[in-house]
């Protein structure tokens, strides 16, 4: 289905996204999401198994006060449409990662690490639902596979054998494959919800957080 950015419900202009990207990037301290970890955060929970409610998932995101009412006011706003977006992107297949972008030598280089980086810290947030259906069905990982091949590229997720960096080609299919991914993980849960035995197991590792070692990210980020 081709919709425009204009006909989806609540998505952001470019100035919103400037302005969100700004707020983060004023306020970062090492390890903390910025607007493309923020958006793989909301892409993951998204998809993912359960609801998980904002006053859960703004404290990975904000960590300062705000200076004022109208500048909490304006930045709740524009999580709340950010979120509302990503729904809308999946539901009309439009959907895109927002990409951060380091400096290398041979000049800037969009990465996924930012995003993949959000992506895990949702996971966190149920991982005790999502690491007993990684390990009892083997059909969640293979979805998740591209997705998984652009962590463990980026240092994101460790993985038990030793793996070659992607070459660029499969970098950029990696990258192709995010929405297709997200359509199946969605689906996935949809037709294989959490069982009683998982919620149990859930509820041991609530409170656990990522124990990944924080990246330093440059550039801004690339829709």
């Amino acid at each position: 289905m081709n919709t425009t950015k204009t006909e989806w419900p609540s998505s952001l202009d470019d100035n919103e996204l400037e302005e969100l990207d700004r707020y983060f990037r004023a306020h970062a301290n090492d390890g903390d999401l910025l607007l493309d970890g923020v958006h793989g955060m909301l892409s993951a929970l998204a998809v993912g198994p359960l609801d998980v409610m904002p006053d859960e998932w703004l404290p990975e995101v904000l960590h300062d006060p705000f200076t004022d009412e109208d500048e909490g006011n304006r930045v709740l706003a524009l999580l709340a449409k950010l979120n509302d977006s990503i729904h809308a992107e999946l539901d009309v297949d439009a959907y895109e990662p927002i990409l951060g972008e380091i400096d290398t030598d041979a000049g800037p280089m969009l990465s996924a690490a930012g995003w993949c980086e959000g992506f895990s810290r949702a996971i966190d947030l149920r991982a005790g639902l999502w690491e007993k259906r990684l390990a009892d069905d083997p059909q969640l990982m293979e979805l998740l596979g591209p997705v998984m091949a652009l962590a463990v590229d980026e240092g994101i997720l460790s993985a038990e054998a030793d793996f070659e960096k992607l070459s660029e080609d499969e970098y950029d299919e990696c990258l192709s494959q995010v929405p297709i991914v997200l359509e199946a993980v969605s689906q996935y849960w949809q037709e294989h919800p959490a069982t009683e035995a998982e919620l149990q197991a859930l509820t041991h590792d609530r409170d656990e957080s990522s124990s990944t070692p924080p990246r330093q990210r440059s550039g801004h980020w690339v829709h």
